[in-house]
């Protein structure tokens, strides 16, 4: 099996690089590669797109990339498992708010605006550990419950159009998408390679989903 983590030059991948290697020989999952090569996305078994940055910055990346074409076949036509972390959560959505409106993928019922909350003691960007509430089962939340943490650093999220997409969320102020999913297809707003336990358990199941 072959785990493609798309490098459109938005972000480093480095860590999560490293968690989903780690994971892989944990649990036998084959292989893993970051690439920037069209042909590796188009024949690969799984498919994760991290980023960073603004909305507008990273879906002109992305389009520029040469990739485009290859991942959304595979999600859309091929049922390959995707999964977007960060900003790679966020290009999942229809639309992105940041700065401009910009066209996502559309793969999720919903639109990235800016954090809200209401409490004028909280910051933006929401940055550091928050509470996963899980409203949703889903495989990749397998042994993650309700209390769980995860490592947070944005300003925007996702607010869904309804909820019947959104898997877990936090509380900052307002609730804040922590993870949605459809199909074959999962965000992570947070990183789970810095999450410890709980983002490495989310990463394994990932590597183990079969939608």
């Amino acid at each position: 099996m072959l785990t493609a983590i798309i490098d459109y030059e938005s972000g480093n991948l480095h860590s999560a690089d490293k968690a989903f290697q780690k994971m892989a020989r944990e649990t036998d999952a084959g292989e893993v590669v970051v690439t920037s090569e069209a042909d590796t996305v188009a024949r690969a078994d799984r498919l994760v797109l991290p980023g960073d940055g603004a909305f507008p910055a990273c879906a002109r990346a992305l389009a520029e990339s040469g990739v485009q074409e290859a991942l959304i076949d595979a999600v859309e036509n091929r049922g390959v498992p995707f999964m977007g972390i960060c900003v790679g959560m966020q290009l999942m959505a229809r639309n992105g708010h940041e700065y401009e409106e910009t066209r996502g993928l559309g793969w999720i019922e919903g639109e990235v605006m800016k954090i809200t909350p209401t409490d004028p003691m909280l910051k933006v960007p929401h940055m550091g550990w928050n509470d996963l509430m899980i409203d949703i089962p889903h495989p990749v939340l397998e042994g993650i419950e309700s209390g769980d943490h995860a490592y947070f650093v944005h300003s925007y999220h996702m607010r869904m159009s309804g909820l019947d997409q959104r898997l877990a969320r936090v509380d900052y102020g307002e609730d804040v998408t922590a993870v949605v999913g459809r199909d074959n297809c999962v965000g992570l707003q947070f990183h789970p390679e810095k999450s410890g336990a709980t983002g490495l358990r989310m990463i394994a199941n990932f590597l183990a989903w079969t939608p």
